[in-house]
């Protein structure tokens, strides 16, 4: 890998099963603002459907001090193992990374779950720092999982 290739990669243990944390990216992406208002403004959805590869999904964050935009299409999805990847293709984070996606998997554990947060990126030069801060505005989980019970 270069010195533009980045790959981050954070776990969060949580108190909710995988497939419900899953479901909230899956099937849900839209309702992440409604408990996520400081992070996330808008999620919506341009083309296909929710939780379809292929589907193109917009939305709208708060990032490093500034509003920014993303369009993101839905590159796979695994059910079975609780992962959803999205590919950005258009925005804000194209003015500095070549290419960014992230994938997102909950994996059960004996009590609860783990979401491997996987990062992955090129910078369009070497001037361009990592990308740590994107991570924060993922959401609370716990704040995530209110989506489920409240919006099911």
């Amino acid at each position: 890998m270069n010195d533009l290739c980045g790959k981050l990669v954070v776990d969060v243990p949580i108190k909710a099963s995988a497939s419900q944390f899953h479901e909230i990216f899956h099937q849900r992406p839209h309702h992440i603002s409604n408990v996520s208002t400081d992070k996330i403004q808008g999620v919506d959805l341009h083309e296909g459907e929710w939780g379809k590869v292929g589907s193109i999904i917009c939305w709208n964050y708060f990032h490093d001090g500034k509003n920014s935009v993303a369009k993101e299409i839905v590159e796979a999805v695994d059910e079975e193992k609780n992962s959803i990847t999205f590919k950005v293709i258009e925005g804000d984070l194209l003015e500095e990374f070549k290419s960014f996606k992230l994938t997102i998997q909950c994996v059960p554990k004996e009590k609860g779950s783990v979401v491997h947060w996987t990062l992955e990126y090129e910078k369009l030069h070497p001037e361009i720092k990592d990308s740590h801060t994107f991570l924060d505005i993922r959401g609370d989980p716990a704040e995530l999982l209110e989506i489920a019970k409240t919006h099911i």
